[in-house]
């Protein structure tokens, strides 16, 4: 019988994770694996057949109280052998006591609910080359970087549910990262990131005030790459968000469900025009 466990992947072997997303046809963004696993470097697991890596999970702690799993993915070769419920328990394990959430495809989404999760709304990714950004009058648009970290900390807090901030001092801080803060009358009232990907970019978090700041935000990001292609997961309950796509000429390629084993987090969701990451939430 091959020898089957499951182990923390290390920093070498995170590079894995974007490979096999890719393989799936995931998008992932270029250098997203520096700061996944600042989140959480204890919450990246592999499964090992006859110690090849064959399957892999994320278990992300946030604060004290929050998780988030990503990267459920079993080699095709293997699927439909139990290696990926081995996977799945030890994430369940480093998560314990937590409200998890995750953002599940369309054909695991039943599995994910006799595993406690329930659906509270729908990402869908939009793509393409956006047409028809505006800037916005009276708004101002600086550089992430330039913003006071602790103010850009506590804006994200507003929209996520738990504090993140050595994922996002990479997220904004990778040389390959554009960032983006809306300002008006000295408060922030927008903040976005835009990274490469496999292929074209990927934006992502998108948080505005209202959908001119969310506009103007995408104006200031596309205009440095007018005819490259960028992916946005959108939350289908933002409707102002899922319009400015449309207007955008952006279309809807993929979708899935965002899940919670627990109460749904009081985080200002209007706010959210994209989310940051169907990996880590």
């Amino acid at each position: 019988m091959p020898s089957y466990e499951v182990t923390a992947a290390s920093a070498a072997e995170m590079p894995r994770f974007r490979e096999w997303a890719d393989a799936e046809g995931w998008n992932p963004g270029r250098s997203d694996v520096i700061p996944f696993q600042a989140a959480d470097p204890r919450g990246f697991f592999l499964g090992r057949l006859d110690g090849e890596p064959v399957a892999s999970v994320s278990a992300v702690r946030y604060g004290t109280d929050f998780g988030f799993i990503g990267f459920y993915i079993s080699r095709p070769a293997v699927r439909g052998q139990g290696y990926g419920i081995r996977l799945w328990q030890a994430a369940t394990e480093h998560l314990a006591g937590r409200n998890v959430a995750l953002d599940g495809v369309v054909d695991q989404q039943e599995n994910y609910r006799r595993s406690g999760f329930r659906r509270v709304w729908n990402h869908v990714r939009y793509a393409g080359v956006p047409r028809g950004a505006e800037a916005s009058a009276g708004i101002r648009l600086v550089d992430g970087r330039d913003v006071p970290f602790g103010q850009l900390a506590d804006y994200d807090r507003r929209f996520f549910p738990a504090e993140r901030e050595a994922f996002l001092s990479l997220w904004v801080g990778l040389p390959s990262h554009r960032s983006l803060a809306a300002v008006r009358d000295g408060r922030l009232e927008g903040f976005v990131v835009m990274r490469p990907a496999a292929t074209g970019f990927r934006i992502g978090p998108l948080h505005a005030a209202s959908q001119d700041v969310a506009s103007a935000l995408i104006h200031g990001l596309v205009g440095d790459a007018p005819e490259e292609p960028v992916a946005v997961d959108v939350p289908d309950v933002n409707a102002p968000s899922v319009a400015l796509m449309q207007r955008l000429g952006l279309k809807p390629t993929f979708e899935c469900a965002r899940m919670y084993t627990g109460p749904t987090p009081d985080t200002d969701h209007a706010g959210v025009f994209a989310t940051t990451t169907l990996e880590l939430g």
